[in-house]
């Protein structure tokens, strides 16, 4: 009896394993060249994808899906990782993500400097009085709070964080241009520890801009010190990317050996013609720092001119206090002439924009922030053309133009070299951020200028850079988008085509993938992207958005929160 019991009991877990085996898949990615992230050689195979996960890699020919994605004649690759993302408002706004997502993007890092926690009451009404779209409707103060709102709003994109050095500085010490006390950097560091303990990957520090400047390296160590306990790393927009670039990457490095922990150059560059030999040296520095030891890596994004604002053409001190002190000061005759007199000569102590621009003529001013009116007249001119409209010196329109707009405006330097661009494109240690907003190219937006990183960054690289250029295999460039990336950021089951891996997958034709964005008409979608999954979610299906938004917020190894053990960064 008990045998036969037995018997009974074999075949039903024998038959309940072949009907989970002949259960359909939800999705298959069936016939395509397979790029897994790692460098490997391609290979041909099918992709079975069960709820979040890739469940098989092989020959799925016989297999039933739910869903199918004819991937013939295309590469399936990870989802690519944006190392830097400005994407915080526009994903709050529009959680789609658009020119990201049509890309292959699965995965937007946030952060650069200052983030959008941790916050004190002043600097939220700051906030709801600069930012566009911020009411009273604030439903968070850190940033792992911030981060859940996303989440709970819904993405189409996963989304990870930093903290930022300078909303941590903001929130302790404000806009002066001071060193922190001792008992200031302990509050800075219990809001850091905070951080790693919400989910954070890191410290990230915008050091080229006020109030950013004012810290230390001595600040930045103890910072990057807390955030090493909890398996975090320091990330950065180091202090100098012109005259003084050497200097800063030593700083970086610095605070790696000091803190103890991986260290990483955002959009690494040679700012102006000068400057670019330099580009040699801070890559011989970074190579012994490798050698030595240290994890020091960087990302690019790939075109000559840089996107910023005209406050890098000022010195610091007029800045200190924060944006309304600024252009209160500038309105001062005798503050006007000092700063005039400073931005037309080499800085000491900072980094001059205009003069390592080398002309007005390579500064294209793009949009303005609250002046649409200023927008109409100014948009799509260089600097130099507005100063000659006017009558005036490049230093006195700049200055002009800031206080019209009350704002830094938003203009493009042009001041890469190619050649630069194309050693570091070639370098193991180097991968990809946009450093842009992913957003719909639709509505307002379609009003303003802006620069085409935001829609080609992850395309240009796989088009003009793997296949016209040959700067890189396209093996390597998968790699550099995805399982690289991962690998820096110690994202465990992401990045890499795997079995058991999460499924963000991108299916792409290699033939036709490529950027459309230009400075002259910048909003459009890069082609050639056929598919995307988040999550196992198809979020892009035969080159639309689904209107899918499956993104979930990926927490640092840190995070002390329910089931922070499922972690999605190795311990």
């Amino acid at each position: 009896m008990k045998q036969a019991i037995l018997s009974w009991l074999c075949l039903g877990l024998l038959m309940t394993n072949a009907s989970a085996k002949e259960q359909p898949y939800d999705v298959i990615i069936a016939g395509g060249t397979i790029y897994d992230g790692t460098g490997a050689a391609p290979f041909k195979a099918d992709v079975g994808v069960r709820k979040d996960r890739i469940e098989r890699i092989g020959d799925l020919a016989g297999a039933k899906a739910k869903s199918r994605v004819d991937a013939r004649g295309l590469a399936v690759s990870p989802g690519f990782i944006n190392m830097l993302s400005q994407s915080s408002t526009t994903l709050l706004e529009d959680g789609r993500g658009e020119s990201d997502i049509r890309q292959g993007v699965t995965l937007e890092l946030l952060g650069e400097g200052q983030t959008m926690g941790p916050l004190n009451a002043a600097m939220k009404d700051r906030m709801r009085s600069r930012v566009p779209g911020f009411g009273s409707d604030f439903d968070w103060t850190t940033q792992g709070e911030f981060m859940q709102v996303l989440e709970r709003r819904g993405v189409s994109t996963n989304i990870a964080s930093f903290v930022g050095a300078t909303s941590v500085r903001v929130h302790v010490v404000g806009y002066d241009d001071r060193r922190a006390t001792a008992a200031e950097l302990q509050q800075m560091q219990a809001l850091v520890r905070q951080a790693m303990e919400e989910g954070a990957l890191g410290v990230t520090s915008a050091l080229g801009y006020v109030p950013a400047t004012f810290a230390n390296t001595d600040e930045l160590i103890a910072l990057s010190r807390v955030a090493g306990q909890y398996g975090g790393m320091y990330i950065s927009h180091i202090r100098d990317e012109g005259d003084g670039l050497v200097e800063a990457v030593d700083e970086l490095i610095t605070v790696a050996r000091e803190a103890r922990v991986p260290a990483h150059i955002y959009h690494l560059k040679a700012f102006g013609q000068p400057n670019w030999p330099k580009m040699e040296r801070v890559i011989a520095k970074v190579e012994a720092a490798r050698s030595a030891g240290l994890k020091i890596t960087a990302d690019m994004y790939p075109y000559t001119a840089a996107f910023t604002g005209l406050d890098i053409t000022m010195p610091p001190w007029v800045q200190e206090g924060g944006n309304d002190a600024w252009i209160e000061r500038l309105k001062n005759p005798d503050v006007r002439r000092r700063v005039i007199a400073e931005m037309r000569a080499p800085a000491v102590g900072w980094s001059n924009g205009l003069v390592n621009a080398g002309s007005p003529e390579n500064l294209l001013i793009l949009d303005t922030t609250r002046n649409q009116e200023l927008a109409k007249q100014v948009a799509g001119k260089t600097v130099a053309a507005v100063a000659r409209e006017r009558g005036v010196s490049a230093e006195d329109a700049i200055i002009d133009l800031v206080i019209a707009d009350a704002s830094r405006l938003r203009v493009a330097y042009f001041v890469m070299s190619e050649e630069n661009l194309l050693r570091q494109i070639r370098l193991p240690w180097v991968t990809f951020g946009s450093d842009g907003v992913s957003s719909a190219a639709e509505g307002e937006v379609l009003k303003s200028k802006t620069h085409p990183r935001n829609y080609g960054t992850f395309a240009r690289v796989l088009s003009h850079y793997v296949r016209d250029k040959n700067a890189l295999s396209l093996s390597d460039a998968v790699h550099r988008l995805s399982g690289f990336p991962a690998s820096i950021l110690s994202l465990r089951e992401r990045g890499t085509l795997k079995v058991g891996n999460y499924a963000d997958i991108a299916v792409f034709d290699p033939a036709s993938i490529a950027d459309r964005s230009t400075f002259d008409d910048p909003h459009r979608y890069a082609v050639g992207m056929k598919a995307v999954l988040v999550n196992g979610v198809q979020v892009v299906r035969d080159a639309q958005h689904t209107g899918a938004k499956p993104g979930r917020f990926v927490r640092g190894a840190g995070w002390r929160g329910e089931g922070s053990k499922q972690s999605s960064v190795a311990p």
